[in-house]
């Protein structure tokens, strides 16, 4: 059973990337308990560099570890705000845990603002939430989901996204499996799923919904989350122009003019179940040529070998663990 108070359970949002968990990080920002930073990209690669730190009980350990994360810039750290040298000095002054370092620097972010509750967003957690649980066992779970004909046209615009329409798709659906197996298998209160278009179309109703999970009153100010992207959306961020707007439905089925068609045919046809377990109507496009398909499944089996890999070494590195990992809330870091 999960135990703990609000302001110790972390909040987690995930989903498929271009899903809307931008959006709708900014709305739990913008709430006056929450505060949700921008993306880092310290969490999992500490966690699967773990070994490399040895027995976090030894106080110069916990000071290699802070300096992982605050000092390389490809963590991101930077953008959080913070000073890295109190950082530092919080997370060797922490419970020796992996969970607890890492939770100190968003705790850290939290208190720049007065906030009780911290939490993270990046929509690769989707795949990682067993690990995330393990680090912090009383998390919650936010998932996000949009129409993956949508997300596959929004991923093919991006200027970081190289791969195809054959991989988004896979990556669509390897996230809404996920999602139905944590909606089963995680304890009451731990995981919570939405519909993008839901909440731009009815927030407050969603934002009401999601509030009563997290066990907090819903805010106003969490209706205008522009008004926060200021602070928590870093400026290089082009593609996200659109947070500094208030909420609308401009971006709901855009697929239908950003699509071609063979990709709304392989779509329809390879996340089909999928996307009626969740309510998104199909148009009965035809189905594709077996050599899109037999592409797409080459693509899906690439992604769930990689996937089967990364829990094989992860089940190993456990094996040789020092210590606990498991987060421990430290009331004076808030």
């Amino acid at each position: 059973m999960t135990t703990g108070t609000a302001a110790e359970r972390p909040i987690f949002v995930v989903g498929c990337p271009r899903s809307g968990t931008t959006l709708l990080q900014l709305m739990l920002h913008s709430h006056p308990r929450i505060a949700i930073p921008p993306e880092t990209r310290f969490m999992l690669d500490i966690y699967e560099r773990r070994l490399e730190f040895g027995d976090l009980t030894d106080p110069a350990n916990r000071s290699r570890l802070a300096k992982a994360i605050t000092g390389p810039k490809a963590t991101r750290f930077h953008e959080l705000g913070l000073d890295p040298r109190e950082v530092n000095k919080l997370i060797v002054d922490a419970p020796p845990t992996l969970g607890s370092a890492l939770g100190t620097v968003l705790q850290a972010y939290a208190g720049r603002f007065g906030k009780p509750r911290w939490g993270d967003k990046r929509p690769a957690y989707v795949m990682h939430m067993e690990p995330l649980r393990r680090l912090f066992p009383t998390a919650q779970f936010v998932h996000l989901v949009r129409d993956g004909r949508d997300c596959v046209a929004s991923l093919k615009s991006m200027p970081w996204y190289h791969e195809d329409s054959h991989h988004a798709a896979a990556t669509w659906s390897r996230a809404i499996d996920l999602g139905r197996k944590y909606a089963r298998t995680m304890p009451a209160g731990s995981y919570h799923e939405l519909r993008y278009e839901d909440l731009i179309t009815r927030p407050e109703q969603e934002l009401t919904a999601l509030c009563d999970f997290l066990g907090e009153e819903f805010h106003p100010a969490m209706l205008h989350p522009d008004r926060a992207a200021g602070i928590a959306v870093p400026g290089r961020k082009t593609w996200h122009t659109g947070t500094h707007e208030a909420v609308n439905t401009t971006r709901a089925g855009t697929w239908r003019d950003r699509l071609d068609p063979w990709e709304i045919s392989l779509c329809e046809t390879v996340l089909a179940g999928g996307l009626r377990h969740h309510g998104y109507e199909l148009t009965g496009a035809p189905r594709p040529d077996a050599a899109l398909l037999l592409r797409y499944r080459r693509t899906a089996a690439e992604r769930r070998g990689s996937v089967a890999k990364r829990i094989l070494r992860d089940q190993l590195v456990r094996r040789r663990e020092p210590g606990a990992v498991s987060y421990e809330f430290s009331p004076s870091v808030a």
